[in-house]
């Protein structure tokens, strides 16, 4: 079906720039960069959009890894992992590959970088969708007075037990996956319990930290922002790398509104929280902290601190310059909200400007 010539043009040009890139970057000649982009254009004049060639796919994905501002991590862009289920058409498919994802993510430990591209958006329309933010994820249960669980997962759980969801109503419930085709009602997916990874948080110094009963997910998957590559909308394609410390005890666990463990730690340590003077947020903020890395460590789990992070991301830099690059990036994600002031990147400014590929958020699904 022919679409409007000024979608068309908008789509060939952001195509154009698109092979143009990766061409380059795979070292692929003019010729064949030209005979694709002939290609392209005759495609979408034809049926107002076109299709990735698996390569293209997979550098793609790699390059929006790479123009991700908010990410410390992405010095090993090049090493991501890409699954293209493009062919997948029904939410039980879906389901089993992200399972897979899952499972050669986690890796038993030793965490792989990893995307799993769905089918891209078709004519305004989602052949298939995820629900979940995460695709390992804590409920969270507003009981009124308190919040049992992971207070920004509240929504979501609710609608999960309105779909038919039991749970053990506990502080670390994982949620199950809702995956939706569309035109038809979410479908409901539950985790087997054997594949997820978590680690219990405990302290080398301070055991009784461990009788908090705390623990968190080995992997973070990020399901619920679209990719886009060349113009093409990929609206379900779960990604992720791993895990920095501070994301963990500096934000999951410590902020007021998530799990709010700082006095509780303060309280194990012994600190005097009577007044702001004594410190005593940033000594637990600091404890909590090292409990996360050295929990991971003893589980054999990939975690990275942030001063690695931060020495990682200036090895990016250099890279990025040496291959013509100018490295783009969200100065307030960039800096860690552990002792921020001793990485480099808090003394420097980024150009936030966003390039794609990319990653982007998006709107619920309905």
């Amino acid at each position: 079906m022919k679409m409007n010539t000024t979608h068309d043009e908008k789509l060939i040009n952001e195509a154009i720039t698109f092979i143009k890139a990766c061409y380059d970057e795979l070292q692929l000649s003019e010729e064949q960069q030209q005979e694709r982009i002939n290609e392209i254009e005759k495609e979408i004049l034809q049926t107002g959009s076109y299709t990735h060639k698996t390569f293209e796919l997979t550098h793609g994905a790699k390059m929006a890894w790479r123009n991700s501002n908010r990410c410390i991590g992405r010095l090993l862009w090049n090493t991501l992992h890409v699954f293209d289920e493009r062919d997948i058409q029904t939410a039980d498919e879906a389901f089993d590959k992200l399972k897979r994802h899952i499972e050669f993510a986690t890796n038993n430990g030793k965490i792989r970088s990893a995307i799993t591209i769905f089918p891209p958006r078709m004519n305004g329309k989602d052949p298939l969708r995820i629900w979940n933010h995460q695709l390992v994820r804590y409920a969270g249960y507003d009981e009124g007075e308190q919040v049992i669980g992971d207070s920004t997962s509240i929504k979501f759980t609710k609608m999960c037990q309105e779909l038919g969801w039991e749970s053990k109503k506990t502080p670390f419930d994982i949620l199950p996956l809702v995956i939706q085709e569309d035109g038809k009602a979410p479908k409901l997916y539950n985790l087997p319990e054997e594949m997820i990874k978590e680690v219990p948080i405990t302290h080398p110094d301070y055991p009784d930290l461990k009788k908090l009963g705390v623990k968190w997910y080995a992997v973070p998957i990020i399901s619920d922002m679209r990719m886009e590559i060349g113009g093409i909308d990929y609206p379900m394609a779960p990604f992720n790398g791993w895990y920095m410390e501070t994301e963990i005890g500096a934000r999951n666990l410590a902020d007021e509104e998530r799990y709010n463990l700082l006095p509780k730690v303060a309280e194990i340590l012994g600190l005097d929280t009577r007044s702001n003077h004594s410190l005593w947020m940033d000594k637990a903020l600091v404890e909590l902290n090292i409990a996360v890395l050295h929990s991971y460590q003893e589980a054999g789990v990939t975690l990275v601190d942030h001063h690695t992070a931060a020495k990682q991301f200036k090895s990016f830099e250099r890279k990025e310059k040496e291959s013509g690059r100018e490295v783009t990036g969200n100065w307030v994600w960039l800096i860690p909200p552990v002792s921020p002031a001793t990485t480099h990147i808090f003394h420097k400014r980024y150009n936030n400007q966003v390039n794609v590929p990319n990653y982007f958020y998006q709107n619920e699904p309905s």
